[in-house]
């Protein structure tokens, strides 16, 4: 799929898609954030990214994604950790995937889920939550995720920086999507989950490199 990725101060997530990609954003979703427009290292830049995702969820008359304290520790972990070790993927250098690091927070798949992921970075003006959600929207793959109807919570990581050196200014942001049936952490559902998330897991690395932004479903097999 296509890959759309940050460079220093130029466009924002340069998308792959025509021009004509550009009208996808709904009219008027971007305005009514309070923040949209702050550096990422303000503390309201989270509040403002969750408020335009579901701007535009709206604007698609798809319902609002709650805002997970799980998910929000995997994904400011994450985004941390691209900028401590200069790298901008969603598969870590050790080979950690979008599963592995939001299981290791504490979430626990139950029943039928999804799950999926979304990274940008920028720089100056381009750094904005504002700007981040526009370049999402305006690339294929990370759009899907913003207006899937599967997804009913969001985790919301910004850290300060660029994943590569010398650049100032520099935001980068991770959302990490899960539906709301995989929010089950009662020790009885961890069991019937296990073999399916585990095949999950095999199949992440392969998703995430070749889409990006990739979204992983699973119903446990019946006993």
């Amino acid at each position: 799929m296509q890959a759309a990725v940050l460079r220093r101060a130029r466009r924002l997530l340069v998308p792959l898609v025509s021009v004509a990609a550009l009208a996808l954003t709904a009219p008027g979703a971007m305005a009514a954030c309070a923040g949209q427009d702050v550096a990422p290292g303000d503390p309201g830049a989270a509040a403002a990214t969750l408020c335009l995702l579901n701007a535009q969820r709206a604007a698609h008359g798809l319902g609002a994604l709650s805002a997970s304290g799980t998910l929000d520790r995997a994904a400011g972990d994450f985004a941390r950790d691209m900028v401590a070790r200069g790298f901008f993927d969603h598969v870590s250098p050790g080979g950690g995937t979008m599963m592995d690091r939001i299981k290791a927070a504490g979430w626990v798949p139950a029943g039928s889920w999804s799950a999926g992921e979304n990274i940008a970075w920028g720089s100056g003006s381009l750094a904005t939550p504002a700007s981040i959600v526009d370049g999402w929207m305006h690339s294929a793959g990370h759009r899907a995720n913003i207006l899937s109807a599967a997804y009913g919570q969001v985790g919301i990581g910004i850290a300060a920086g660029a994943p590569q050196a010398g650049v100032r200014g520099a935001g980068t942001y991770v959302t990490d999507f899960t539906s709301a049936a995989g929010a089950g952490t009662d020790a009885a559902a961890r069991r019937p989950v296990a073999r399916c998330a585990g095949r999950a897991s095999a199949r992440a690395r392969v998703a995430l490199i070749g889409h990006k932004a990739a979204a992983r479903r699973c119903t446990p097999a019946r006993r």
